[in-house]
């Protein structure tokens, strides 16, 4: 959607803004919200921490974003001295050409303490992705207040949340409703994967990381194997997210008692999805981008007994699926832990397969969640922003 009185230039003062992206996630964003905030000040200088697509739209990156991009607790006591010293060179920075606003993109246990420091200094502060907060840890909130000025949030739950807690918030919607059509192309992503249109194909996601696939993976692959035996016209494909991920994966299928007869695609998992008629996957984001496919899900997830048992008391939430907190009722059924068994997942799967009444059902709901978080996120949260600098919002 296209706002045309949003896109007039607001100021041609030469404006700084201070953006921090901690990871290729934060990087879209962050070029997205460029492009947006350009188009209302074509003067503006855009700086701080950002990957290849900021640069690409004249960002400059004081420190390769690579640097910022840690995964697991491991990794980061191993990094934390140089972490420390990259905040430490982006305060000094900011402290001394003090911009306009800074703007940190997700990565909190980075950023929000940056945009303290910078809000007590004077500098208006503005956080874009909210922790989730409103599932554990929510003695959180009184950080983030002291951190932010504004909080962008992708999802109309979180901004419910911040607003409860009277933090200044704007709900601008998710880029990924903005990027997926309404009505997904099945055929055309079948024929690009060089699968059969007319099979019933199940696209089956385990997980991107190799903890996940190595708790799930062989769950999944039996609750296939179990549909199988009832379908077994049914198309089973596993995209992974990598090489290592793609060698676990067949690892796990060459060593299945029964042979399986599973297409393996490395990375593409969108298009896989697209191509599906049902997705059995782990919870997390793919559960978002299923459910803007608009394609009937199962949602599987294990953990440890003591991190099942120790999450069990901090969430403070009823559902683990996106599309279910969206909805704030049950669409899509959630396994967990000692229910994700192969016959449950595969009969709740098998269902999903043959009743067309409940796909037509959840085709509508998905639809209506779609439109809901199609907001054309660049364009709100720069107008959040821009808001805020004008003084129009409080």
């Amino acid at each position: 959607m296209d706002h045309p009185l949003h896109r007039a230039v607001v100021s041609n003062r030469p404006m700084t803004f201070g953006i921090i992206a901690g990871e290729a996630s934060g990087d879209i964003l962050g070029a997205g919200l460029i492009r947006s905030l350009r188009a209302r000040y074509p003067a503006a200088r855009f700086v701080g921490i950002g990957g290849d697509d900021m640069i690409a739209e004249g960002f400059h990156s004081l420190v390769p974003m690579e640097r910022l991009s840690v995964m697991g607790l491991v990794e980061v006591l191993g990094r934390i001295r140089e972490l420390f010293q990259i905040r430490a060179r982006l305060l000094d920075y900011f402290f001394a050409t003090p911009p306009d606003v800074v703007i940190g993109i997700d990565s909190p246990d980075f950023t929000l303490t940056i945009e303290r420091r910078c809000r007590e200094a004077g500098i208006p502060t503005v956080h874009y992705v909210s922790p989730s907060v409103w599932a554990w840890r929510q003695k959180r909130i009184f950080k983030i207040a002291k951190s932010v000025n504004l909080m962008l949030t992708l999802f109309p739950f979180e901004a419910r949340f911040y607003e409860e807690h009277q933090v200044p918030v704007a709900f601008v919607g998710h880029p990924l409703a903005d990027r997926i059509p309404m009505v997904p192309e099945t055929g055309k992503a079948r024929r690009e994967l060089g699968l059969s249109e007319h099979a019933p194909l199940l696209a089956v996601l385990p997980g991107s990381r190799a903890g996940e696939v190595e708790r799930l993976g062989t769950l999944f692959l039996e609750a296939a194997r179990w549909i199988q035996e009832t379908r077994p016209d049914l198309q089973l494909v596993i995209p992974c997210v990598n090489r290592e991920r793609e060698r676990q994966v067949r690892d796990l299928v060459d060593a299945l008692e029964v042979k399986l007869p599973v297409t393996i695609v490395r990375g593409k998992s969108r298009e896989v999805m697209a191509a599906s008629d049902v997705v059995l996957l782990a919870s997390g984001t793919a559960t978002l981008e299923a459910m803007l496919l608009k394609k009937p899900m199962v949602v599987g997830y294990r953990l440890s007994d003591f991190s099942y048992a120790l999450l069990s008391r901090l969430v403070k939430v009823p559902h683990v699926a996106l599309p279910n907190l969206l909805a704030r009722e049950t669409l899509v059924p959630e396994l967990l832990q000692d229910d994700a068994t192969a016959e449950a997942l595969g009969s709740a799967v098998l269902e999903r397969l043959e009743n067309q009444q409940e796909r037509q059902r959840l085709v509508d709901a998905f639809t209506e969640l779609h439109q809901t978080l199609k907001q054309d996120a660049d364009e709100k949260a720069a107008q959040a922003v821009s808001d805020l600098l004008e003084g129009r919002r409080a």
